[in-house]
């Protein structure tokens, strides 16, 4: 029996200290996982963020398509039926000048705009036909922003007025037009 007390005397003694190591390492390992969470929470927000900005972009520019499409054909004294072919397309959106700058050509629809920088921009364009003046049809191009002056979104309609009525052709621009301060 007093060689058993003996043996587990020796025990404790030589695992008295291992307690520490096994508690510091299971913490470490708690605050490591709770770090990842955390950065995980915070990629998920300001992702959310993110999506919210563009969404408000996007919706701001088509809100401004839609109006200056109405502008459009409300300007236009009667709808001529369009048999000729379009020319080239029209390029002026493509431009810096003609949305900022004391030349722009660009029109603000809406005085304001909720939960934006500034309000939306739209270029309304003639597209004539290839044989001859008249306008065939109109390109349509929005600028859309959201609260940071980085978060834009570009749309462009096409207003076609054939035989069959009028007809319009939708398309999201991906990257914006022009870069930098150059025209």
């Amino acid at each position: 029996m007093k060689k058993r007390i003996r043996s587990c005397i020796r025990l404790r003694r030589h695992s008295r200290g291992i307690a520490l190591p096994i508690v510091l390492l299971m913490s470490s390992m708690l605050l490591v996982t709770v770090a990842a969470w955390l950065e995980a929470a915070l990629v998920s927000a300001r992702t959310a963020t993110n999506l919210g900005e563009r969404v408000q972009a996007f919706h701001s520019a088509d809100s401004a398509v839609i109006r200056c499409a109405s502008i459009a054909l409300d300007s236009l004294p009667e709808l001529k039926s369009r048999t000729d072919p379009l020319a080239a397309e029209p390029n002026k959106w493509r431009l810096k000048t003609s949305f900022e700058g004391a030349s722009a050509v660009a029109v603000m629809p809406f005085a304001s705009w909720p939960y934006a920088i500034r309000p939306p921009q739209c270029l309304i364009e003639a597209w004539p036909a290839r044989d001859n003046d008249q306008a065939g049809a109109f390109l349509i191009t929005a600028r859309g922003f959201g609260r940071m002056a980085d978060n834009e979104s570009w749309l462009q309609q096409e207003i076609e007025m054939g035989e069959c009525g009028v007809v319009r052709h939708w398309r999201r621009i991906v990257a914006k037009p022009f870069q930098g301060s150059s025209p």
